[in-house]
């Protein structure tokens, strides 16, 4: 056990698990307690979640846009089923980024199906820089044989830069015994100058040289200007969150009437403290956040107390399952639907990307039984009453 190592990733118990991504900065990653199950599947889950998306979402709106745009680099096309990018296919985009641009479009895009005569599902299709003739990948649809597939146009991004070379300890030392000799020879200079001056001075006067009075060495602890101020820790700025609703016609007004709009909310267990439920509370905060600094206005994202009236009836309503466990859906009561989070993990990616299809008006929505919802008075024609986006 390296016990310096360990300190410096707070790690306190054992066994404990870290996630630790590329900072902003370099030398300085992300460090991220992971607070999941310790399982294989969990943890390779949660590993999964964290790689970055930069996979294009194309379709045949902005199909031709998106070739056009930088035809010195060749382009890679999956064509698939879903509507989710997969973690396969963002470790691909990330290996060959730079070289090769990565999208994805789906099978419904028919223009674009019809374009490539893509039949299978998934396909991959690679098209060179600055050639309009698309090569269609044979093989099998997995990692290694995909990076082989583009390696013909560009080998991958290698997976740490080389290290810089260390300058040999012998040129160090030889340009120290260099410099050395520099000041030496300068001082011998200076001494017979000295010398010559002082055999001068001898032949007319003698000279009486003072004793040298010793001096104090300055304290350590007294600052003087050119000592540097003291370091400030900044304070670490407050959490986002989400508001937490316990009374049933507050939940009611908010999304569950028949004018309401999209609306996520989470259903909290007994246990609201629970690392599951902090983590879908922080991650749904995190990824509103993220919006509101953007300036893009969001549907609202609501926790939802076990303590509420309404918690019991949706989750037995909505055939959720068990009341001790945290359930995510997204409702509209303008349009009677509801779709449940099925993710394992509720990692800010994962539950971006489920957000991200709901925006995107993508998957499978459920019928909201009639029962989970409250008529509501519809505005006057001098008021309007703010909502949100409707997807």
């Amino acid at each position: 056990m390296n016990k310096p190592f360990c300190g410096k990733m707070g790690v306190q118990g054992f066994p404990t698990l870290k996630i630790v991504r590329p900072g902003k900065k370099p030398g300085k990653p992300t460090v991220e307690d992971y607070q999941g199950p310790r399982s294989a599947k969990g943890i390779v889950d949660a590993v999964k979640d964290k790689v970055p998306n930069i996979v294009k979402r194309v379709n045949d709106k902005n199909l031709d846009e998106w070739l056009q745009g930088n035809k010195d680099t060749a382009k890679a096309i999956l064509f698939s089923e879903k509507g989710i990018v997969s973690a396969t296919l963002r470790a691909l985009a990330i290996d060959f980024a730079g070289v090769v641009s990565v999208a994805q479009i789906k099978k419904s895009e028919k223009a674009a199906v019809e374009k490539y005569g893509i039949t299978d599902f998934p396909s991959l299709v690679l098209i060179p820089a600055g050639s309009d003739t698309p090569i269609k990948h044979q093989g099998k649809a997995d990692k290694a044989a995909m990076v082989e597939f583009l390696s013909q146009v560009a080998p991958p991004n290698p997976d740490c830069p080389p290290a810089k070379e260390k300058k040999s300890k012998a040129k160090k030392d030889t340009k120290k015994e260099s410099k050395s000799s520099s000041k030496f020879a300068k001082a011998s200079a200076s001494h017979k100058s000295a010398d010559s001056s002082s055999a001068a001075a001898s032949a007319t006067d003698e000279t009486v040289e003072e004793p040298v009075v010793p001096t104090e060495s300055p304290d350590p602890n007294v600052k003087d200007g050119d000592t540097p101020n003291p370091i400030e820790i900044p304070v670490e700025e407050a959490k986002p969150t989400i508001p937490l609703v316990a009374e049933a016609a507050e939940l009611q007004s908010m999304c569950l009437t028949e004018q309401s709009k999209t609306c996520i909310l989470a259903l909290l267990p007994k246990d609201e403290s629970s690392d599951t439920a902090t983590t879908a509370i922080a991650s749904l905060a995190s990824i509103h956040k993220k919006y509101d600094a953007s300036g893009s206005h969001l549907f609202p994202f609501v926790a939802v107390s076990s303590t509420n009236p309404l918690a019991a009836s949706l989750t037995t309503e909505l055939g959720l399952g068990s009341a001790d466990e945290v359930h995510l859906i997204a409702t509209n009561g303008k349009r009677a639907w509801y779709k449940k989070y099925s993710g394992s993990s509720f990692g800010a990616d994962a539950v971006e990307q489920w957000v991200d299809a709901i925006r995107m008006g993508e998957g499978k929505k459920e019928k909201l039984a009639d029962s989970l919802l409250v008529a509501s008075e519809k505005p006057s024609s001098k008021e309007e009453t703010p909502g949100h986006n409707e997807l």
